[in-house]
């Protein structure tokens, strides 16, 4: 998954997903606006930097894609499985639907979701012409938003699961991703023998890879082709906004999808 850079901006595309029929990017953190410790392109608007900066960052970041900025389409994103059919933009308005996937099958629209460890996935329906992106923390996850989301282009566009594409972005790696007993019960209710491959044991803690976590619930919701990025935002905080490294003093990196 390359570096790109442009504008000022870089981001990571997904060596999968065909360039001539997207527009997509997990965008890095550089080349915005917000000084520490939001620094620098941080596009979420609830962590305590100023909105006008926070509109600069989404802007230099549409422009760096290509994408006209009064196309995007967001959510309030709340850790959950609901998925929301995006049938036009609604430009820069505060988010007011709650929902951890969105889909779309119009190219007027630019997908837009805020990461600091959840995990970014995107999907593509090149038969269909048809894309998704997803919001997953640990709670998405068990609840199972990856599968939730191919099940709703199913539904509203006839996609079929083996001809949809997959990139799972940058976010906590299993090397960083410390879970209590809480979670590791939840995993386990969840996952029931598969948690086993998805629990890392660190001597005596427990950790937790959302990396593989997301590509089995996307493998047995039918997909054959998913991409894994392999980059951990804690292990990159030059790159990527990291809840867990910096404490909750940080934040949101930007993961934009779009029909050309």
């Amino acid at each position: 998954m390359p570096f790109v850079e442009n504008q000022g901006v870089r981001y990571f595309t997904f060596e999968s997903l065909p360039s001539e029929k997207l527009t997509h990017a997990v965008i890095a953190r550089k080349g915005g606006v917000s000084p520490e410790p939001w620094d620098s392109l941080n596009v979420g608007g609830t962590v305590g930097d100023e909105r006008p900066r926070v509109l600069e960052n989404r802007l230099r970041s549409f422009r760096a894609l290509g994408r006209d900025p009064h196309s995007l389409f967001d959510v309030w994103q709340v850790h959950s499985a609901d998925v929301i059919l995006a049938n036009a933009p609604h430009n820069f308005a505060p988010p007011e639907l709650k929902a951890d996937a969105i889909i779309t099958d119009n190219p007027e629209v630019t997908l837009f979701m805020r990461f600091a460890d959840c995990t970014p996935i995107l999907l593509y329906d090149p038969i269909k012409s048809a894309i998704g992106i997803i919001h997953a923390g640990w709670l998405g996850t068990i609840r199972r938003v990856a599968e939730a989301a191919v099940n709703s282009m199913e539904a509203a566009f006839g996609s079929r699961p083996v001809d949809i594409l997959a990139g799972i972005g940058p976010s906590i790696g299993p090397d960083h991703y410390e879970i209590g007993p809480d979670v590791i019960a939840r995993i386990h209710e969840a996952f029931h023998a598969d948690s086993d491959k998805l629990l890392v044991r660190h001597g005596d803690r427990t950790h937790f890879d959302l990396w593989e976590a997301n590509r089995l619930l996307l493998a047995q919701a039918g997909l054959r082709q998913i991409e894994i990025s392999g980059l951990c935002t804690a292990c990159h905080p030059e790159d990527w906004y990291s809840h867990r490294a910096q404490k909750g003093r940080t934040g949101r990196f930007g993961g934009l999808i779009a029909l050309k």
